[in-house]
């Protein structure tokens, strides 16, 4: 078992590179069973997500090969439609497989996906977009079972701008017969890349980013060159670092206009940024409390974001609040919080958070992702030692989170247990 140990009291200052998305690298790994044709992604985030994901490629017989941040692969040796329950279990983003598999190999089997436990992450829509395009949908025994020999276009409307159901509908439509419109669908900056990475490939979609979006389908798709746009939850995970640390640094390889909610409202806290091109100045020398941040879709504020900032604002002068919109499980890390002296109260969707002039090392156990991110942050500016357990959901996805905040003058490590010395 390995462990983050967080001694705090470090600023932080430097420059830090942020890698490609995590939320664009699923969906687009699952984009590339619709080729036949060599695919070459860059930027690629070395994360444990990404990790399961190529070992279910390579299991459905796509060739992997990857060096550095480059990957490659080649489906045409696709040779099979049925994604081990195994793999399938240790991630939610496979479910993006059904709509490819189904496009280009007129059948699937799955079961149902893991992934973080932030609450109920239903599948019918995706379930109902595909049966409305001329999929036959079966379930027993724990697997779910979609079979068309052709996919045919179709009108869908989402009942939620589901993320996950937006894109696989997106994709299971590319070789559909005529056209597809799916309305009410989530808007997100890496929808928008998943639309520019399939039609370089010849696909014919567009509206990514607007309430509807139109696919046209084709018969074939070509090889393909493509770069990931940087992980924003990312950007937002450095800024509130600073924020709880204090310190200034240059973050890199940075889309600014995926932030805007983000930086409105980390500015609001009293952290100073500074936009460029493809990069933010972030410096902060006192935080302030803020009385509502609202977790919505996109454009609005990320509920990925919403751990990191209860972190944050658990060091504020003043009570701040925080509406959870999007997901009704996300409060699982306040409990560990308040081991270390933080005070949270808890009423139904809304957090109320007093801040303290200091939190305490505490040995704590990450929930999931951005919550196990969320309390290494916690421990960078805590009295003493913080021990952050269940670091594997950290890794689905930060890329070495120890290594980048060590070279911002954090003192993080990973250790295996037992921890004995700092």
């Amino acid at each position: 078992m390995e462990k983050l140990v967080v001694e705090g009291g470090k600023r932080l200052s430097g420059k830090t590179r942020i890698s490609g998305a995590k939320n664009s690298i699923l969906p687009i790994l699952a984009a590339s069973l619709l080729s036949s044709e060599e695919v070459e992604i860059k930027d690629v985030p070395d994360i444990s997500d990404v990790e399961v994901m190529l070992d279910i490629l390579e299991c459905l017989g796509v060739n992997v090969s990857r060096e550095s941040s480059t990957l490659n692969l080649n489906p045409s040796s696709l040779c099979t439609s049925e994604i081990p329950e195994s793999l399938m279990c240790e991630m939610r983003s496979s479910i993006f497989l059904m709509g490819p598999l189904l496009g280009r190999l007129g059948k699937v089997k799955v079961s149902y996906p893991g992934g973080c436990d932030i609450g109920p992450r239903p599948i019918d829509l995706h379930l109902k977009g595909l049966a409305s395009m001329g999929a036959k949908i079966s379930e027993e025994s724990g697997y779910v079972y979609a079979e068309a020999s052709k996919l045919r276009g179709s009108t869908i409307h989402l009942d939620y701008p589901s993320v996950g159901a937006t894109e696989n509908l997106m994709m299971a439509a590319i070789f559909a017969r005529g056209s597809t419109k799916i309305y009410n669908v989530a808007k997100e900056p890496e929808i928008v890349d998943l639309q520019n990475f399939l039609n370089k490939m010849g696909a014919k979609v567009k509206g990514a980013g607007t309430d509807i979006i139109s696919i046209e389908g084709v018969n074939y798709l070509n090889k393909v060159s493509h770069r990931l746009i940087p992980d924003r939850i990312i950007v937002g995970t450095m800024i509130a670092a600073v924020g709880v640390a204090g310190g200034e640094i240059i973050i890199d390889n940075v889309i600014p206009e995926h932030l805007e909610a983000v930086i409105a409202k980390l500015r609001e806290t009293g952290i100073e940024i500074w936009e460029d091109t493809d990069s933010l100045l972030v410096k902060v020398d006192r935080i302030k409390a803020v009385n509502s941040v609202r977790t919505l879709p996109y454009p609005g504020y990320p509920t990925d974001m919403q751990p990191q900032t209860m972190a944050l604002l658990s060091y504020a002068d003043g009570i701040s609040v925080i509406m959870e919109n999007v997901f009704d499980g996300r409060f699982g890390h306040v409990e560990e919080f308040k081991k270390m002296g933080a005070q949270i109260t808890i009423d139904g969707r809304s957090a109320i958070i007093k801040g303290v002039n200091k939190l305490t090392g505490a040995v704590l156990k990450a929930p999931d992702l951005r919550a196990g991110a969320a309390l290494v942050l916690a421990g960078l500016s805590a009295e003493g030692i913080t021990i952050v357990d269940e670091i594997h959901h950290i890794d689905r996805g930060y890329e070495k989170l120890e290594i980048q905040l060590q070279n911002l003058g954090a003192k993080v490590k990973r250790v295996h247990a037992p921890v004995i010395n700092v």
